[in-house]
């Protein structure tokens, strides 16, 4: 490896070591930094991701507690996001599975109930509620439980 790709490996490396990137994002970065070199882009991400600085499965279980947690998520939206990125299947349903469900739940009903006090005397209350947690993520045999409760 040249001098100047191993200035931009160096550059990538400390990018990766601050926080998780997918394969799909840190090769558009490297493709922008070597100009779009695709052998240089590629050589790049191999050795990220034979060193461990880049993993599809440890990105999927942030993104997916990150997003289920903190945006309020549900498990559609995030395995959309998730296949948006170029992640595999599998490693989805693995990254979905350490999502607390007990959590996931608790937190679609304080949304609906943030929601529905905003929605107070309107008379399509229940289809907005639905359309906001589809919107969300959430499946609709989940939303249709809680839609009877407001």
């Amino acid at each position: 490896m040249d001098e100047g790709l191993r200035k931009v490996l160096d550059r990538l490396e400390t990018m990766c070591s601050k926080r998780e990137y997918c394969r799909k994002d840190i090769l558009a970065k490297a493709l922008k930094l070597v100009e779009g070199d695709q052998s240089a882009a590629g050589e790049l991400l191999d050795s990220l991701v034979e060193n461990r600085y880049v993993d599809d499965g440890r990105y999927a279980g942030a993104f997916a507690r990150e997003k289920a947690q903190l945006d309020g998520w549900g498990p559609l939206k995030i395995r959309y996001a998730l296949r948006a990125k170029g992640i595999e299947p599998a490693l989805i349903d693995d990254a979905l599975g350490t999502i607390d469900s007990e959590v996931s739940v608790q937190r679609l009903d304080k949304l609906l109930q943030a929601k529905a006090r905003s929605l107070e005397g309107d008379p399509q209350k229940k289809l907005k509620l639905i359309k906001f947690a589809l919107s969300r993520g959430y499946e609709y045999d989940q939303v249709r439980d809680y839609i009877s409760l407001y």
